[in-house]
């Protein structure tokens, strides 16, 4: 059992197009390896555009289900992945922002990753939290009520953060270990 923590959970993964393609694909391989399965929740049905660096298009990715018509009672963690584009677009759609919300309010474990935490300033989910992003995106969190450090990977409760790609493995070792516990 311990080489496969995430056997018989479900992991949603909230993206859009313009996600940080290794954002998306390292943490979700690393929480189906640990035994989670998947499901890319995003804003329209079909496939997102996943984007290297910002700025070079990368592969696409099949939506298994729209953000609206998810509930957070069917997963047991949450992947936020970043890029530029894809919180900036997920922070305005309300089905997206209320999805985060709820899924906050329940405790349960979320990663967010880069630009990722955009979306969680948008749901009022990092008041009174301790988290780490990219640098352009900590004014936000700290205007949010949020307390930001620069470490490659935080925990706080439940919220496993981390800053850039060059994180991602500091960052998926520990969101495998914090969606083994749930609940927080």
């Amino acid at each position: 059992m311990a080489q496969h923590p995430l056997t018989g959970k479900t992991v949603a993964i909230l993206a859009t197009d313009g996600v940080e393609q290794v954002e998306l694909v390292h943490p979700r391989t690393a929480v189906e390896e640990a035994g989670a399965t998947t499901e890319l929740l995003s804003l329209t049905s079909g496939t997102i555009q996943a984007m290297n660096h910002d700025v070079e298009p990368g592969d696409t990715f099949p939506v298994d289900q729209l953000v609206a018509e998810a509930s957070p009672d069917d997963y047991d963690a949450l992947l936020l992945p970043g890029g530029t584009t894809n919180p900036d677009k997920l922070r305005q759609d309300p089905a997206a922002v209320g999805f985060v919300k709820q899924f906050a309010a329940t405790g349960k474990p979320i990663g967010v990753i880069c630009h990722g935490p955009w979306t969680l300033v948008e749901a009022d989910a990092v008041r009174g939290r301790t988290l780490t992003a990219y640098p352009s995106v900590r004014t936000d969190i700290r205007n949010a009520g949020g307390t930001v450090v620069d470490r490659p990977v935080v925990t706080d409760n439940g919220l496993i953060s981390s800053r850039n790609p060059d994180d991602l493995p500091a960052f998926c070792a520990k969101i495998v270990e914090e969606f083994a516990e749930g609940r927080h």
